[in-house]
């Protein structure tokens, strides 16, 4: 069997908005050799504000059509990577985001950034 590959929330959980990578979290996700696919929902100039341009995993974007909250995101996401929702897991800090993956049967787990709890994850 195949690791899953693991889904990271890009804004509020591996990017610090105005600090750039968590590094301490990048630091546990590359402690795993499981691919990783940073996702946001970042147009091309907020990719750019955000700093999402160098990253070192891939990321995926609809570019808000549709947003996280919406199940057709991951649907698509899993589609465009020929994976199944068996296939991943996904750490999200936005509780609708959450709802959202968990309803296509994405293994979810709800991050918190204000704790930054690396623990729960």
């Amino acid at each position: 069997m195949s690791s899953k590959v693991i889904l990271v929330d890009a804004i509020n959980a591996f990017v610090i908005k105005n600090e750039g990578i968590f590094i301490e979290m990048q630091d546990l996700l590359d402690s795993f050799e499981n691919r990783k696919i940073i996702l946001t929902g970042a147009n091309d100039e907020e990719i750019e504000k955000f700093g999402l341009k160098n990253m070192p995993y891939e990321i995926f974007t609809l570019k808000h059509n549709p947003e996280k909250t919406n199940p057709e995101y991951y649907k698509k996401l899993l589609e465009h990577f020929g994976l199944s929702n068996n296939d991943v897991i996904y750490f999200e800090h936005n509780e609708d985001a959450v709802k959202s993956a968990q309803s296509v049967g994405i293994k979810t787990y709800r991050y918190n950034p204000d704790k930054k709890d690396l623990e729960d994850l």
